[in-house]
């Protein structure tokens, strides 16, 4: 009879009680006993069924028993894509479908002549729809969740304030990182990397949560439109009666309803149909994303398998000799040592300084590389091998820090002899960051590494919130102009390019230099026409004042003997 295990359990009944020369079966391990030298010779078969051979090792029967009983098959992991799908959301609720209305309505009727104070206010009604698919799933903020809101809220506003397009794309980049973030809820360095990705796969799933949830309603029935067709009509007679007549009583009113209500046409009805249709479709994403988000962080990465200390330490050790030597270089070039690395080099003053600094960035980008590929393969044997990674690590990470001074003390010499550009004022921010993650690696070492894929994140978006604020292209023509009063060098056709933002710096300089830099940016904003209030940025704003008051006055001819117009450039 069974005895739980899946042996055999024998109770006597053999069949042949009294035959001491037949197998008898043992009940405590189910194999069958031995005959006994002395009776080997007896002719005596016994009675009972004759014993079933043991089976082989990894054979399959029905019921195995004793030690070669099977082992039930390993659980099969699931794969990532149905390890990160999360349950089913909750339905969509009246406030989601009203939010996501207003978010198509405000990206048509404020997108269509450009980004300015435009988007962030159709964004609002976008986070309204997400934060009420959260709260009807059961979702709660959390202060990370509150930050990354925001802060993607903060980054909306860089196109209200600058009119240059690349800080303003850094920008939305970021602020889409955030938003993603906070309806994620991501933590983990696969959760960060991967939730943006999230929103294409709630924007497919998100039409037919939407399409559900209005089937729920009762679709498109007619006692469900009728009433709001007719309050809407009703409101619209209202607004066009009563506005028309406040508008002929007076101009002032007038002049302002004008500026306010968007100028919309036939002509672009299908393009603001499109930006109502993407409006729509971002707030819907948005919303089915709060309601039910991928489970990124479940995601999980396998640490390498760890080195012995001398495999793992030796190659690092070399590397932070060769980062030292290095190091004492470019501390005794920075203190005096300037005449000498010429003399020796027979390089420039410019040219030494052009020529490191690339490089140096390009040995940060790789140093963190480093970093990342010891810590996979680093040994793991206790608290001696944790000491050795941070000691060995935090060494380079001093060196690199280093490095960092190195190259942007290579970058300022290099704009001191030719002065501020889109590009230097870019890679020197990148720079800054690239040292603060750095700060942020060595922190991690000494207090624990959980918070570190949220900092790195954060101290991105932080980065690109300030390098929008500092307004770029204002500080390329601040620095170029206090060059120009320093030394009278100027590059006058590097400004045709820049944005307005570069205008009220270079309304300081003196004529005729000062309209052949501004031509190019007045004639740009001429080609434009007359911009509404919500594509109109606040740098663009000023610009525009400012050339009002004094407007560009020089020749074409006299600037293209100033060089303005050459197409040739020393930056």
């Amino acid at each position: 009879m069974p005895d739980g295990t899946g042996n055999t359990r024998d109770t006597g009944n053999t069949g042949d009680t009294g035959n001491t020369g037949g197998a008898t079966a043992t009940g405590d391990t189910g194999r069958a006993e031995q005959p006994r030298p002395e009776a080997a010779g007896n002719a005596a078969a016994p009675a009972g069924p004759s014993p079933t051979p043991p089976p082989r090792p990894g054979a399959h029967s029905g019921a195995p028993t004793g030690p070669w009983q099977l082992r039930p098959p390993e659980p099969k992991r699931p794969s990532w894509p149905a390890l990160v799908r999360p349950a089913e959301p909750a339905p969509i609720g009246t406030a989601t479908l009203v939010a996501v209305l207003a978010t198509g309505l405000a990206a048509a009727l404020l997108l269509a002549d450009g980004m300015g104070p435009g988007l962030p206010l159709a964004v609002v009604p976008a986070v309204v729809a997400a934060y009420a698919a959260a709260r009807a799933a059961g979702r709660r903020p959390r202060p990370w969740t509150l930050a990354w809101a925001v802060g993607c809220l903060a980054l909306l506003v860089i196109p209200a304030l600058r009119d240059a397009a690349w800080p303003v794309t850094l920008a939305i980049l970021a602020a889409l990182l955030l938003g993603a973030l906070a309806l994620h809820g991501s933590r983990t360095w696969p959760g960060v990397l991967l939730s943006p990705l999230g929103f294409l796969d709630s924007a497919m799933s998100g039409i037919a949560w939407l399409s559900a949830g209005l089937r729920a309603r009762g679709g498109i029935g007619r006692d469900r439109w009728v009433p709001v067709a007719k309050a809407a009509g009703v409101a619209l007679v209202l607004l066009v009666l009563f506005g028309a007549l406040f508008a002929s009583a007076d101009a002032a009113f007038a002049d302002l309803l004008g500026g306010l209500m968007p100028d919309v046409s036939v002509a672009d009805g299908p393009f603001r149909f499109l930006l109502f249709f993407l409006g729509a479709l971002i707030a819907v994403a948005a919303a089915r994303t709060a309601a039910g988000p991928l489970r990124w962080d479940r995601i999980t990465v396998t640490p390498g398998t760890p080195r012995s200390r001398v495999e793992w330490a030796l190659p690092l050790v070399v590397l932070n000799l060769l980062f030292a030597g290095f190091n004492a270089v470019q501390l005794a070039v920075l203190f005096g040592g300037y005449d000498k690395v010429l003399r020796s080099t027979g390089l420039s003053y410019a040219e030494y300084a052009r020529q490191g600094f690339w490089q140096l960035l390009w040995a940060t980008l790789l140093t963190l590389a480093v970093i990342a590929l010891a810590l996979r393969w680093a040994p793991r044997g206790g608290a001696g091998d944790r000491r050795l990674v941070r000691g060995v690590l935090g060494v380079l990470c001093v060196m690199t820090l280093v490095v960092v001074a190195a190259a942007l003390r290579r970058m300022d010499l290099y704009v001191e002899a030719y002065g501020l550009t889109r590009l230097r004022v870019s890679v020197a921010a990148m720079e800054l960051w690239l040292g603060l993650v750095i700060v942020l690696i060595m922190a991690a070492g000494l207090f624990g590494a959980r918070w570190l894929p949220r900092a790195v994140a954060g101290s991105a978006a932080a980065a690109v919130l300030v390098f929008g604020l500092m307004s770029p292209d204002g500080m390329v023509a601040e620095r170029n102009v206090a060059r120009f009063e320093a030394d009278a060098k100027i590059d006058l056709a590097y400004f045709q390019s820049l944005s307005a933002d570069a205008v009220p710096a270079l309304d300081r300089l003196p004529e005729p230099q000062r309209s052949c830099a501004l031509r190019g940016i007045s004639e740009g904003m001429a080609r434009a026409g007359e911009v509404p209030w919500y594509a109109m940025s606040l740098g663009e704003h000023r610009a525009r004042q400012i050339l009002r008051e004094r407007p560009v006055t020089v020749s074409y001819e006299v600037c293209s003997r100033l060089g303005a117009f050459s197409g040739r450039s020393e930056y």
